[in-house]
Order: structure tokens, then sequence, then C-alpha cells
């Protein structure tokens, strides 16, 4: 009996703490195959002092109407210049409104262009130049 006694004094042992367990590699064909991606273009080794080639689209000499002529002139134009034209005519005129600069305020000439409104913002102004473009 004394051996019970002694068994029954002995603290219990604390359960060992468990390791997290590893996690098992899922299987292949559980797997999502990724996206394929397109390979990718190579690109060409730029030349020192090469320049982008300017879309043809935008090169296109265009005849400004009457109105528009009045601002950038008559003769045909492609649209990159009669924007810059433009905004010549802006600044050389003092029209962008010196509060909010993303505005023009039109003179009679512009205002002929914009469709009659005395604000245009410079975003606006391409398109409605654009309807004066043939």
């Amino acid at each position: 009996m004394a051996t019970a006694k002694k068994a029954s004094k002995k603290p219990a042992k604390k359960p060992a703490a468990k390791k997290p367990a590893a996690k098992k590699p899922a299987k292949k064909s559980a797997k999502k195959a990724p996206a394929k991606k397109a390979p990718a273009k190579k690109a060409a080794p730029k030349k020192s002092g090469a320049k982008r080639k300017p879309n043809a689209a935008f090169m296109k000499a265009m005849t400004p109407s009457a109105t528009l002529g009045a601002v950038v002139g008559t003769s045909p134009l492609p649209r990159t210049e009669v924007t810059k034209k433009i905004w010549d005519y802006i600044k050389k005129n003092r029209l962008q409104d010196a509060v909010n600069r993303r505005l023009i305020n039109a003179d009679d000439k512009l205002r002929a262009v914009f469709g009659g409104k005395s604000k245009v913002s410079m975003f606006e102004m391409t398109k409605l130049v654009s309807n004066h473009l043939k």
C-alpha cells in the first residue's frame, strides 16, 4: 500500500504542448493552374537620339472652317499644329483665366469657334475645335 500512496502524491504529468502539424503539400491535381501570360515582347534596342514616330492620323492636314480660320489661318494644318496655334492665340491675348487656369475666356473670335460659350475648359476646347476641322 505504501507504493499506492506515493503514486497518488505525485503531481500528474502535464500534457506536452502540441506542435503545429506541418502542412502537407497539396496535390498537384487539386491546385488551379495559374493563368497563362502572353509572352513578353522584346523591346527593340533604343537608338540614341531616336524619336517616336508620330501617328499618321494626327499629322494629316485638315482644312479649318472660316470661323476657326480667323484664329489659326485658312491653310490646311495637322491637328497638332491647330492646337498649338490656338494656344499661341490664347497666351498672346491673355485669355486663360487667372484663377482657374484650366478655363479659357473666349473673345469674339473664339466665342464663334466655341459655339457661343464665353468660358470653356481646355479639355472641352479640343472637342469644340475638332468640329471646325474638315
